[in-house]
């Protein structure tokens, strides 16, 4: 399975983005995909998941701003991002937990990754 990523880029505060993740497979009908983010010295943190019904989770300080969506015959999923903050800067990845439906953040029951889009915004 390959997860890749397109879409970032550099904007500035209140600015929008759409992050992309092209799924080459899907192993498995019961799923749960969706992007995680790092900055720079810091940990790696659930943004927004997916699973195979449509149930969607979202990141507190991201509910409002961002929308995660899935178009399940083209294999991808998509996270719209608005109103962006300097604090949403990291390197945003995709991510897929195939067989397990429940919607989570917890990274390591997460099978495979892609290499990650990189988010700047500017102040």
């Amino acid at each position: 399975v390959q997860l890749v990523e397109s879409g970032g880029g550099s904007v500035q505060s209140g600015g929008s983005l759409r992050l992309s993740c092209a799924v080459s497979e899907y192993t498995y009908s019961r799923y749960c995909m969706g992007w995680f983010r790092q900055a720079p010295g810091q940990g790696r943190e659930g943004v927004a998941v997916i699973n195979n019904d449509g149930t969607t989770r979202y990141k507190d300080s991201v509910k409002g701003r961002f929308t995660i969506s899935q178009d399940k015959a083209k294999k991808m999923v998509y996270l719209n991002m608005n109103n962006l903050k300097p604090e949403d800067t990291a390197m945003y990845h995709c991510a897929a937990d195939f067989g397990n439906s429940a919607v989570h953040f917890v990274s390591d029951w997460y099978d495979y990754w892609g290499q990650g889009t990189q988010v700047t915004v500017s102040s």
